[in-house]
């Protein structure tokens, strides 16, 4: 049991840069890792040294990835060959600037291809607080260790625990066993029922479990751990604000409370 670690209250601006440069290193294993239908394979992984790719294959067989080391505050191409090339996070580096450096990186270890440039495209100056971002890594780290406990408890199919780029959310997905079909264009796609558990520390900061698809008469009015609640308005799901635990010093477990009831809740409406 522990209370959680502490944003900054001057956090968002840094946030804003470290989510500009999440989609720059987003864009390489977009271009290079292997493919997962459930684009599994752009996102970053939380690991202790950082936040981490998918590995890239290089055409000699090995592999590169690259992280973000928000302790030392750079970004690192590396190969298993021992190839090293880092570059710094900080308030002087553009997105843009950034993400074209780290596509030459990994041209020189043969990497070359199309690389989205619009997905990080952006050399808007940019606000770098050292401590604002190692206290985020510090932060995410107990997330997704609490993310793990609940993940691991789970029967089914389980996603990864996933830093999103374009969303810069934390989040895992368990999927029931329920389909929606869609019929567009004459050509039929099926997606399965899941619920999410996720963190966005954008603005007011909170916890997040969205049921898909969300049965709202069998779901909204069920009783939820304190201070967690149901929100309807712009998305549908449930919420328990990071400012509302963060001090308390059963912080973790009430947030593993949230996931285990929201699971409890949701799952029966997703099997089928």
């Amino acid at each position: 049991m522990s209370s959680l670690p502490e944003l900054p209250a001057d956090w968002e601006p840094t946030r804003a840069t470290l989510h500009a440069y999440a989609k720059a290193v987003g864009a390489l294993p977009r271009a290079f890792a292997v493919f997962h239908p459930k684009w599994w394979h752009i996102s970053l992984k939380v690991r202790p040294d950082g936040l981490v790719t998918e590995p890239m294959p290089l055409p000699d067989g090995a592999t590169a990835f690259v992280r973000m080391d928000l302790r030392s505050h750079r970004a690192i191409v590396e190969s298993s060959h021992g190839d090293r090339f880092e570059f710094p996070l900080d308030a002087g580096t553009t997105a843009t600037e950034l993400g074209d450096a780290m596509v030459a990186a990994v041209a020189e270890l043969g990497l070359a291809g199309d690389v989205d440039r619009a997905k990080y495209d952006d050399g808007e100056p940019r606000v770098y607080d050292p401590a604002a971002a190692s206290a985020y890594f510090d932060l995410v780290q107990v997330v997704d260790t609490v993310f793990t406990r609940h993940r691991n408890t789970l029967e089914g199919v389980v996603g990864p625990i996933q830093l999103w780029p374009h969303g810069f959310d934390l989040a895992f997905e368990w999927f029931g066993t329920c389909v929606e079909t869609y019929e567009e264009d004459g050509e039929t796609t099926e997606y399965p029922s899941q619920l999410n558990l996720g963190f966005y520390p954008a603005g007011d900061a909170y916890f997040y479990s969205n049921p898909w698809p969300f049965e709202k008469d069998r779901l909204v009015g069920r009783e939820l751990p304190a201070p967690a609640r149901w929100h309807t308005e712009g998305w549908e799901g449930t919420m328990l604000p990071y400012d509302e635990i963060r001090s308390d010093p059963d912080a973790t477990e009430k947030l593993l409370a949230f996931a285990k009831a929201v699971h409890e809740i949701a799952a029966p409406t997703l099997m089928a």
